[in-house]
């Protein structure tokens, strides 16, 4: 008799599972959605690099030359001189001492947080920071403490409280993102340094603000004037501007040797597959020596803020290119979705951990999105 198997637990839907809708990029700038091309503001990649013939080929090439994987940490048998090369180009690139790779974005404040346990006394942290920040904080063993967003007197009032409860000589670690994924919104990251006393270290989180923002593209520090100092650790992933996947440490060479000697993810993780590593460093070096990547960019984000402000609709003033909009409610979310398909945009409403709680858009502009996309986008989010 012919045994029939049956599934341990049926199949449950995309909105049953909490995933979203499935998407299919048809090209750099749209995606196929229920069997229509729309334009796509969404995702991270920033100049489109996921797709780029000079990635893709170093891609290509790096598999057929050294196959997938190392399939050993970087403390065993598995450091391969590429990985070197990587880290190299990413120190030269950010102007700093050192930096270390890690297996994706998410990682890299982990692996800071394993590394720097004992350090500190206290940890502040900003309310809308990312969630890969707060899990590292909480790896630290430390009390810790939530103020307001972006609020500089804030967060000195708490380190003056802390402080004389305390010792002087306490040491404080201060974590937030960059350039907030939610927003589009830059930390003020000087104004912590300049204000914040010695003994507080900066731990910024710059997955979006690296490759994006500051002059050579080095990220929110380089926006804001900074140059690399002690005080400051920069960790960054390497899937939104540059494309492709993994994550790095960015700091002084000191850091470095302890993440290697102390963190635990760093030393049992397996590091990025050699293909990878060969496509991160073409997007590196793509970014590094196009700058109209950058010029395009900004134009675009500029532009469809200008657009929106002129209509009266209110947007942030940062330099990020990500455009939150938070409906009113459940007609407006309705009425939205309804404007951006009609007008050929893709709607990308999402509900993420640690942005508004009932849901919001968030548009995502890219250097490589055409003018019809751009008065698209406009015409759909102004639309009465």
């Amino acid at each position: 008799m012919k045994k029939t198997l049956r599934p341990s637990a049926r199949v449950r839907s995309n909105a049953e599972s909490g995933l979203a809708e499935p998407l299919q990029q048809v090209d750099r700038t749209s995606v196929l959605h229920r069997g229509r091309k729309l334009a796509y503001f969404a995702g991270c990649d920033y100049f489109r690099l996921a797709s780029h013939p000079d990635v893709l080929k170093a891609i290509h090439c790096g598999l057929d030359e050294r196959g997938l994987n190392v399939a050993a940490s970087r403390k065993t048998t598995g450091n391969h001189p590429l990985y070197q090369e990587l880290e190299n180009d990413l120190a030269r690139f950010f102007d700093v001492e050192s930096a270390l790779t890690v297996s994706n974005g998410y990682l890299s404040n982990m692996a800071v947080a394993q590394a720097l346990a004992g350090d500190f006394q206290h940890i502040l942290v900003d309310e809308r920071a990312h969630g890969s920040v707060l899990d590292a904080v909480a790896m630290l063993g430390v009390p810790v403490s939530i103020f307001a967003h972006r609020d500089v007197d804030a967060a000195r009032k708490l380190v003056s409280q802390l402080l004389k409860r305390s010792s002087r000589r306490s040491k404080l670690l201060l974590a937030t993102d960059g350039l907030f994924s939610h927003s589009g919104e830059v930390a003020p990251l000087d104004k912590y340094l300049e204000q914040l006393p010695s003994n507080v270290t900066l731990l910024v989180d710059d997955a979006h603000g690296a490759g994006t923002l500051g002059k050579l593209g080095r990220g929110t520090p380089e926006h804001l004037g900074l140059k690399p100092q002690p005080r400051l650790i920069h960790t960054i992933t390497l899937s939104k501007a540059f494309g492709v996947y993994g994550g790095a440490i960015l700091g002084p060479e000191e850091l470095r040797r302890r993440i290697i000697a102390w963190s635990r993810l760093f030393a049992g993780n397996t590091p990025l597959p050699l293909p990878l590593v060969s496509g991160v460093i073409a997007a590196l070096k793509i970014v590094r020596e196009d700058s109209k990547l950058r010029r395009r960019l900004y134009f675009n984000t500029s532009y469809i803020k200008a657009a929106l402000r002129a209509a009266g609709t209110p947007v942030n003033d940062g330099p990020g290119p990500i455009i939150p909009l938070q409906p009113r409610n459940g007609t407006h979310v309705a009425r939205l979705k309804r404007n951006l398909i009609n007008t050929g945009v893709h709607p990308p409403y999402i509900n993420y951990l640690g942005g508004p709680k009932d849901g919001y858009f968030r548009f995502v502009v890219s250097s490589e999105h055409t003018a019809e996309q751009l008065d698209a986008l406009v015409h759909a989010l102004t639309k009465k």
